[in-house]
Protein backbone atom coordinates (compact mmCIF):
# COMPACT_ATOMS: atom_id res chain seq x y z
CA UNK A 1 0.00 0.00 0.00
CA UNK A 2 1.00 3.14 -1.19
CA UNK A 3 2.09 6.32 1.72
CA UNK A 4 -1.20 8.02 0.04
CA UNK A 5 -3.32 5.09 0.90
CA UNK A 6 -2.00 4.44 4.08
CA UNK A 7 -2.84 8.35 5.13
CA UNK A 8 -6.46 7.74 3.35
CA UNK A 9 -7.04 4.63 5.17
CA UNK A 10 -5.64 4.98 8.71
CA UNK A 11 -7.55 6.25 11.58
CA UNK A 12 -6.28 9.05 13.38
CA UNK A 13 -9.01 8.86 16.42
CA UNK A 14 -8.55 4.88 16.69
CA UNK A 15 -7.03 2.74 19.36
CA UNK A 16 -3.30 2.60 19.43
CA UNK A 17 -2.02 -0.29 17.58
CA UNK A 18 1.38 -2.13 19.58
CA UNK A 19 2.49 -2.93 15.77
CA UNK A 20 5.90 -2.23 17.19
CA UNK A 21 6.46 1.80 15.53
CA UNK A 22 5.55 4.71 17.31
CA UNK A 23 2.11 5.66 18.31
CA UNK A 24 0.95 2.76 16.48
CA UNK A 25 1.93 4.82 13.25
CA UNK A 26 1.25 2.95 9.82
CA UNK A 27 4.41 4.44 7.67
CA UNK A 28 7.49 2.32 6.87
CA UNK A 29 10.94 3.80 6.91
CA UNK A 30 11.15 4.48 3.53
CA UNK A 31 7.84 6.34 3.30
CA UNK A 32 8.76 8.28 6.64
CA UNK A 33 10.14 11.70 6.75
CA UNK A 34 11.09 12.00 9.92
CA UNK A 35 12.89 8.71 11.72
CA UNK A 36 13.89 8.12 15.10
CA UNK A 37 16.84 6.04 15.95
CA UNK A 38 17.51 4.41 18.92
CA UNK A 39 20.42 4.73 21.20
CA UNK A 40 19.92 2.31 23.94
CA UNK A 41 23.48 3.04 25.44
CA UNK A 42 24.24 4.49 28.95
CA UNK A 43 27.87 3.17 29.25
CA UNK A 44 29.11 6.71 31.22
CA UNK A 45 25.97 7.68 33.81
CA UNK A 46 27.96 8.76 36.81
CA UNK A 47 24.74 8.25 38.90
CA UNK A 48 21.94 5.92 38.18
CA UNK A 49 22.04 4.22 34.69
CA UNK A 50 18.67 2.42 32.75
CA UNK A 51 18.49 5.16 30.43
CA UNK A 52 19.99 2.58 27.74
CA UNK A 53 16.11 1.46 27.99
CA UNK A 54 14.68 4.62 27.77
CA UNK A 55 13.51 4.21 24.29
CA UNK A 56 12.20 0.93 24.59
CA UNK A 57 10.18 2.71 27.27
CA UNK A 58 9.00 5.95 24.94
CA UNK A 59 8.03 3.19 22.63
CA UNK A 60 5.81 1.06 24.48
CA UNK A 61 4.52 4.24 26.47
CA UNK A 62 3.45 6.23 23.20
CA UNK A 63 0.42 4.06 22.54
CA UNK A 64 -1.53 5.78 25.00
CA UNK A 65 -0.86 9.46 23.12
CA UNK A 66 -2.89 10.58 21.28
CA UNK A 67 -2.24 11.98 17.85
CA UNK A 68 -3.76 15.64 17.40
CA UNK A 69 -1.32 18.20 17.87
CA UNK A 70 -3.02 22.10 18.07
CA UNK A 71 0.25 23.34 16.66
CA UNK A 72 0.03 21.23 13.76
CA UNK A 73 -3.20 19.71 13.12
CA UNK A 74 -2.01 17.19 10.43
CA UNK A 75 1.02 16.37 12.33
CA UNK A 76 0.91 12.54 12.18
CA UNK A 77 0.31 12.78 8.20
CA UNK A 78 4.17 14.05 8.25
CA UNK A 79 5.10 10.30 8.49
CA UNK A 80 7.36 9.39 11.75
CA UNK A 81 9.54 6.24 11.57
CA UNK A 82 11.13 4.72 15.24
CA UNK A 83 14.27 2.15 14.38
CA UNK A 84 14.03 -0.85 15.96
CA UNK A 85 16.08 -1.62 18.60
CA UNK A 86 19.60 -2.75 18.40
CA UNK A 87 20.05 -5.55 20.61
CA UNK A 88 23.54 -5.89 20.28
CA UNK A 89 24.06 -2.08 21.01
CA UNK A 90 22.18 -2.85 24.25
CA UNK A 91 23.94 -5.91 24.97
CA UNK A 92 27.20 -3.80 24.69
CA UNK A 93 26.40 -1.13 26.70
CA UNK A 94 25.12 -3.69 30.02
CA UNK A 95 28.31 -5.38 29.16
CA UNK A 96 30.44 -2.47 29.56
CA UNK A 97 28.39 -0.26 31.99
CA UNK A 98 29.29 -3.05 34.55
CA UNK A 99 32.50 -2.46 34.04
CA UNK A 100 32.15 1.37 33.90
CA UNK A 101 30.58 1.15 37.58
CA UNK A 102 33.77 -0.80 39.09
CA UNK A 103 35.71 1.95 37.14
CA UNK A 104 33.44 4.92 38.94
CA UNK A 105 33.31 3.32 42.34
CA UNK A 106 37.62 2.40 42.65
CA UNK A 107 37.53 6.91 41.83
CA UNK A 108 34.84 7.57 44.12
CA UNK A 109 36.56 5.42 46.78
CA UNK A 110 40.19 7.40 46.01
CA UNK A 111 41.70 3.96 44.64
CA UNK A 112 45.18 4.58 43.11
CA UNK A 113 44.46 4.05 39.27
CA UNK A 114 45.96 1.05 37.93
CA UNK A 115 46.86 -0.66 35.49
CA UNK A 116 44.15 -2.59 35.10
CA UNK A 117 41.52 0.33 36.16
CA UNK A 118 43.70 2.57 33.26
CA UNK A 119 42.91 -0.50 30.32
CA UNK A 120 38.86 -0.75 31.84
CA UNK A 121 38.88 2.95 30.79
CA UNK A 122 40.52 3.02 27.44
CA UNK A 123 38.40 -0.21 26.49
CA UNK A 124 35.47 2.23 27.11
CA UNK A 125 37.04 5.37 25.52
CA UNK A 126 37.00 3.06 22.66
CA UNK A 127 33.66 1.57 22.49
CA UNK A 128 32.22 5.00 22.99
CA UNK A 129 33.76 6.17 19.91
CA UNK A 130 33.02 3.26 17.66
CA UNK A 131 29.31 3.81 19.14
CA UNK A 132 29.14 7.13 17.82
CA UNK A 133 30.71 6.61 14.59
CA UNK A 134 28.17 3.87 14.20
CA UNK A 135 25.49 6.46 15.12
CA UNK A 136 26.44 9.13 12.97
CA UNK A 137 26.61 6.47 9.88
CA UNK A 138 23.32 5.83 10.90
CA UNK A 139 21.96 9.32 10.77
CA UNK A 140 23.72 10.67 7.80
CA UNK A 141 22.74 8.04 5.80
CA UNK A 142 18.79 9.32 7.18
CA UNK A 143 19.52 12.88 5.80
CA UNK A 144 20.97 10.99 2.18
CA UNK A 145 17.84 9.58 1.98
CA UNK A 146 16.29 13.06 2.33
CA UNK A 147 14.55 12.80 5.97
CA UNK A 148 15.13 13.96 8.85
CA UNK A 149 16.44 12.58 12.01
CA UNK A 150 15.67 12.55 16.12
CA UNK A 151 18.11 10.32 18.10
CA UNK A 152 16.45 8.96 21.57
CA UNK A 153 18.68 7.66 23.71
CA UNK A 154 20.23 6.24 26.23
CA UNK A 155 22.77 8.66 28.05
CA UNK A 156 23.00 12.09 26.43
CA UNK A 157 26.77 11.37 24.90
CA UNK A 158 24.64 10.26 21.93
CA UNK A 159 23.57 13.35 20.59
CA UNK A 160 27.27 13.68 19.47
CA UNK A 161 26.43 11.69 17.05
CA UNK A 162 23.68 13.36 15.45
CA UNK A 163 25.73 16.82 15.86
CA UNK A 164 28.22 15.59 13.92
CA UNK A 165 26.13 14.06 11.04
CA UNK A 166 24.25 17.68 10.65
CA UNK A 167 27.58 19.03 10.86
CA UNK A 168 28.42 16.98 7.34
CA UNK A 169 25.48 18.90 5.82
CA UNK A 170 25.16 22.19 7.30
CA UNK A 171 28.09 24.62 7.36
CA UNK A 172 26.83 27.09 10.08
CA UNK A 173 23.78 25.75 12.62
CA UNK A 174 23.37 26.10 16.19
CA UNK A 175 21.95 23.91 19.14
CA UNK A 176 19.08 24.65 21.65
CA UNK A 177 20.34 22.38 24.52
CA UNK A 178 17.58 22.03 27.52
CA UNK A 179 19.11 20.45 30.30
CA UNK A 180 19.88 20.79 33.93
CA UNK A 181 23.86 20.44 33.45
CA UNK A 182 25.97 22.25 30.79
CA UNK A 183 27.76 19.14 30.06
CA UNK A 184 31.25 21.21 29.59
CA UNK A 185 33.93 18.81 31.33
CA UNK A 186 36.32 17.72 29.61
CA UNK A 187 36.72 13.88 29.72
CA UNK A 188 34.91 13.56 32.79
CA UNK A 189 35.96 10.61 34.87
CA UNK A 190 38.66 9.96 32.49
CA UNK A 191 35.61 8.86 29.94
CA UNK A 192 36.62 10.81 26.54
CA UNK A 193 32.78 10.82 25.49
CA UNK A 194 30.95 11.02 28.83
CA UNK A 195 27.97 12.20 28.97
CA UNK A 196 28.81 15.07 31.06
CA UNK A 197 31.33 15.67 27.90
CA UNK A 198 28.88 15.81 25.24
CA UNK A 199 28.64 20.06 24.78
CA UNK A 200 32.81 20.39 25.12
CA UNK A 201 32.89 17.80 22.11
CA UNK A 202 30.41 19.72 20.43
CA UNK A 203 32.32 22.91 20.69
CA UNK A 204 35.15 21.46 18.96
CA UNK A 205 33.01 21.02 15.61
CA UNK A 206 33.44 24.48 13.78
CA UNK A 207 30.25 23.83 12.44
CA UNK A 208 28.54 24.85 15.68
CA UNK A 209 28.74 28.70 15.23
CA UNK A 210 26.10 28.82 18.83
CA UNK A 211 25.43 26.97 21.59
CA UNK A 212 22.60 28.21 23.96
CA UNK A 213 22.04 26.45 27.38
CA UNK A 214 18.48 26.79 28.36
CA UNK A 215 17.42 25.82 32.02
CA UNK A 216 20.47 25.11 33.40
CA UNK A 217 21.23 24.58 37.68
CA UNK A 218 24.05 21.98 38.62
CA UNK A 219 27.47 22.96 37.18
CA UNK A 220 31.02 23.44 38.20
CA UNK A 221 33.41 26.14 38.02
CA UNK A 222 35.70 24.89 35.01
CA UNK A 223 32.27 24.42 32.82
CA UNK A 224 31.48 28.37 34.24
CA UNK A 225 35.62 29.18 32.62
CA UNK A 226 35.08 27.35 29.42
CA UNK A 227 31.72 28.98 28.98
CA UNK A 228 33.02 32.38 29.85
CA UNK A 229 36.28 31.59 27.39
CA UNK A 230 33.42 30.69 24.78
CA UNK A 231 30.92 33.51 25.19
CA UNK A 232 30.95 34.58 21.58
CA UNK A 233 29.77 30.84 21.34
CA UNK A 234 27.60 30.14 24.06
CA UNK A 235 24.62 31.74 25.78
CA UNK A 236 23.78 30.61 28.88
CA UNK A 237 20.29 30.72 30.27
CA UNK A 238 20.69 29.41 33.71
CA UNK A 239 17.54 28.20 36.04
CA UNK A 240 18.06 31.17 38.21
CA UNK A 241 18.59 33.87 35.91
CA UNK A 242 15.10 32.58 34.73
CA UNK A 243 13.03 32.41 37.62
CA UNK A 244 14.94 35.94 38.76
CA UNK A 245 13.59 37.31 35.75
CA UNK A 246 9.73 35.76 36.18
CA UNK A 247 10.06 37.12 39.79
CA UNK A 248 10.56 40.47 38.43
CA UNK A 249 7.92 40.82 36.46
CA UNK A 250 9.44 39.80 33.12
CA UNK A 251 6.70 37.67 31.47
CA UNK A 252 8.08 34.07 29.73
CA UNK A 253 7.46 35.05 26.51
CA UNK A 254 9.91 37.44 26.31
CA UNK A 255 12.34 35.69 27.95
CA UNK A 256 12.16 32.91 25.03
CA UNK A 257 12.04 35.36 22.58
CA UNK A 258 15.62 36.44 24.25
CA UNK A 259 16.58 33.09 24.32
CA UNK A 260 15.07 32.35 20.76
CA UNK A 261 17.46 36.00 19.39
CA UNK A 262 20.34 34.34 20.16
CA UNK A 263 19.88 31.20 17.45
CA UNK A 264 21.00 31.44 14.40
CA UNK A 265 18.74 30.34 11.24
CA UNK A 266 19.58 26.49 11.28
CA UNK A 267 18.71 24.86 14.86
CA UNK A 268 19.70 21.63 16.39
CA UNK A 269 17.79 20.87 19.37
CA UNK A 270 19.15 18.57 21.88
CA UNK A 271 16.47 17.59 25.27
CA UNK A 272 17.87 15.62 28.07
CA UNK A 273 14.69 15.11 29.81
CA UNK A 274 16.47 16.40 33.11
CA UNK A 275 16.29 20.03 31.62
CA UNK A 276 12.31 19.39 33.06
CA UNK A 277 11.29 19.97 36.70
CA UNK A 278 12.19 16.86 38.56
CA UNK A 279 8.08 15.80 38.66
CA UNK A 280 8.18 15.37 35.04
CA UNK A 281 11.22 13.07 35.27
CA UNK A 282 11.50 11.74 38.60
CA UNK A 283 13.69 8.33 37.47
CA UNK A 284 16.21 10.14 35.32
CA UNK A 285 19.43 9.48 36.13
CA UNK A 286 20.57 12.66 37.79
CA UNK A 287 17.22 14.91 38.42
CA UNK A 288 18.12 18.30 40.14
CA UNK A 289 15.13 20.91 41.52
CA UNK A 290 14.21 23.69 39.46
CA UNK A 291 13.46 23.39 35.71
CA UNK A 292 11.18 24.10 33.25
CA UNK A 293 7.55 22.86 33.03
CA UNK A 294 6.71 20.21 29.92
CA UNK A 295 4.27 23.47 28.71
CA UNK A 296 7.46 25.90 29.43
CA UNK A 297 9.41 23.62 27.06
CA UNK A 298 6.83 23.39 24.75
CA UNK A 299 6.15 27.01 24.18
CA UNK A 300 10.09 27.98 23.87
CA UNK A 301 10.44 25.42 20.56
CA UNK A 302 7.19 27.00 19.19
CA UNK A 303 8.79 30.27 19.56
CA UNK A 304 11.64 28.85 17.31
CA UNK A 305 8.94 27.63 14.61
CA UNK A 306 7.70 31.34 14.80
CA UNK A 307 10.46 33.13 14.53
CA UNK A 308 10.86 31.19 11.05
CA UNK A 309 14.04 29.17 12.27
CA UNK A 310 14.83 25.79 10.27
CA UNK A 311 14.51 22.78 13.17
CA UNK A 312 17.49 20.21 11.72
CA UNK A 313 17.60 17.53 13.50
CA UNK A 314 17.13 16.73 17.59
CA UNK A 315 18.14 14.12 20.13
CA UNK A 316 15.66 13.45 23.58
CA UNK A 317 17.93 11.82 26.00
CA UNK A 318 17.59 10.43 29.92
CA UNK A 319 14.33 9.20 29.48
CA UNK A 320 14.11 6.55 32.22
CA UNK A 321 13.54 2.62 31.09
CA UNK A 322 10.63 0.53 31.29
CA UNK A 323 9.03 -0.07 34.37
CA UNK A 324 8.72 4.20 35.06
CA UNK A 325 5.38 4.66 32.67
CA UNK A 326 5.46 8.42 33.54
CA UNK A 327 8.45 9.08 32.78
CA UNK A 328 8.01 6.95 29.68
CA UNK A 329 5.11 8.92 28.58
CA UNK A 330 6.63 12.32 29.29
CA UNK A 331 9.16 10.80 26.67
CA UNK A 332 6.92 9.94 24.28
CA UNK A 333 5.31 13.11 23.97
CA UNK A 334 8.53 15.23 23.82
CA UNK A 335 9.64 13.39 21.19
CA UNK A 336 6.30 13.51 19.38
CA UNK A 337 6.76 17.17 19.82
CA UNK A 338 10.06 17.75 18.97
CA UNK A 339 8.96 15.69 15.92
CA UNK A 340 5.94 17.65 14.84
CA UNK A 341 7.46 21.21 15.33
CA UNK A 342 10.70 19.88 13.60
CA UNK A 343 8.29 18.68 10.06
CA UNK A 344 6.53 22.35 10.81
CA UNK A 345 9.74 24.19 10.51
CA UNK A 346 10.78 22.67 7.34
CA UNK A 347 7.36 22.77 5.45
CA UNK A 348 6.94 19.03 6.08
CA UNK A 349 3.56 19.02 6.16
Amino acid sequence: MSRKLKIENFDPNGVGVHNGRFIGMPFDREEAQVVLVQAPWDVTVSSNSGTCLGPANILESSYQLDLFDDFVPDAWKIGLYMEPQNDDLLLQSKLLRAKSESYIAALEGGEEISIELIATRNQINSACGKMLNQLEKRCITILENKQQFGIIGGDHSVALAGIRAISKKHKQFGILQIDAHMDLRKSYEGFEFSHASIFYNAMQIEEVTKLVQVGIRDFCEEEVLFADQEKERIALFTDTMMQESLFDGVNFDKICTKIVDELPQNVYISFDIDGLKPSFCQNTGTPVPGGLSFSEAKYLIKKVVLSHRNIIGFDLCEVAGTGHDYDGNVGARVAYMLSNYMGKSLGLI
